[in-house]
């Protein structure tokens, strides 16, 4: 442990340090009301201000309004949950697709995971039996790899995986529209993104146990219109703005603005709203509390002046 705190060192300066009295600042949204919602490890924006959810275990979604209140719980039809731990959404021929990722991988034993894709329900259907439209098997290049942290980029049209346990995280791709056809495909290895903030000491001190974890990346998204990116680990949620003529490899190369929290060790789903306004975080345990950080103007100065610095 001595060794650790001393690896460890001071804790660097950060945006929501700086921040923390009069800048941006995580809300309490609501609550998740559904009581089967223990373990939320994905989240992802419908259409009129609709949100769903999954648990890492058991094949169900869960739609919610932007405070948590339940809306209806579908069963997943032809699906496994070996472990879900996101969720996004692409367009289909006629209409969004969910896009379950069925992607844990722990112990680094899986040589392929799979990706669920379901025509995103509408309010009437709400509490059905849903049957995915398509399914596919993914493999990585170079062994397998445990990802918590998917989401669609509309700038290259592909859905992106973000490792958890590699030291920087590693960003991998498959193409929207070859995923929508094959059954199985080899994702592309696209590189490593800038390292997160490491474990600080007060980190460690204040929960030994998961202290070391918190650099991980447990959930990803990207704002509708491909500009913004936000990654939750279980300190921090991290944005990043991607320039105009720049890949989001490159995006991840800055250093992100940071804003810590919110509350809790078990942060593990994020999701813009459709509308871009605020991104949204709901955590693995009960009572579930759903938190909500506006991209209000305070909070988009703090996002441009970070993200504007050079790699």
């Amino acid at each position: 442990m001595l060794a650790l705190l001393a690896l460890t060192g001071c804790e660097p300066a950060n945006t929501a340090d700086s921040d923390a009295e009069s800048g941006p600042r995580f809300v309490l949204a609501g609550k998740l009301e559904h009581k089967k919602l223990d373990e939320a490890s994905g989240l992802v924006a419908g259409l009129d201000g609709v949100f769903f959810l999954h648990n890492d275990g058991g094949e169900r979604l869960f739609a919610i309004d932007s405070s948590g209140r339940d809306l209806g719980r579908m069963k997943v039809k032809d699906a496994r949950n070996k472990d879900w731990e996101d969720i996004t959404r692409v367009m289909g021929e006629d209409r969004p697709l969910l896009v379950i990722g069925d992607t844990g991988d722990n112990l680094a034993t899986r040589k392929s995971v799979r990706l669920y894709f379901i025509e995103e329900p509408s309010p009437e259907s709400f509490g059905e039996k849903l049957t995915p439209v398509h399914k596919i098997k993914v493999r990585y290049p170079d062994g397998p790899r445990d990802v918590e942290s998917i989401a669609y980029d509309p700038h290259s049209d592909m859905i992106l995986f973000l490792t958890k346990r590699d030291v920087p995280p590693k960003l991998y791709g498959i193409p929207r529209d070859l995923a929508l056809v094959e059954k199985e495909l080899e994702a592309t290895y696209l590189g490593e993104i800038r390292p997160l903030r490491p474990p600080a000491r007060s980190d460690i001190l204040s929960n030994p146990k998961r202290g070391m974890w918190v650099s991980q990346p447990t959930g990803l998204d990207i704002s509708t219109d491909g500009h913004l990116a936000a990654v939750i680990t279980y300190r921090s949620l991290y944005v990043y703005e991607r320039g105009k003529h720049e890949t989001w490899l490159e995006a991840f190369q800055r250093e992100p603005a940071e804003f810590i929290g919110p509350p809790g060790l078990h942060d593990e789903a994020v999701a813009f709203s459709q509308d871009q306004q605020a991104i949204y975080v709901a955590t693995e345990r009960r009572p579930a509390p759903l938190h909500r950080l506006d991209l209000d103007e305070p909070a988009l100065r703090v996002i441009r002046r970070e993200t504007a610095k050079e790699p």
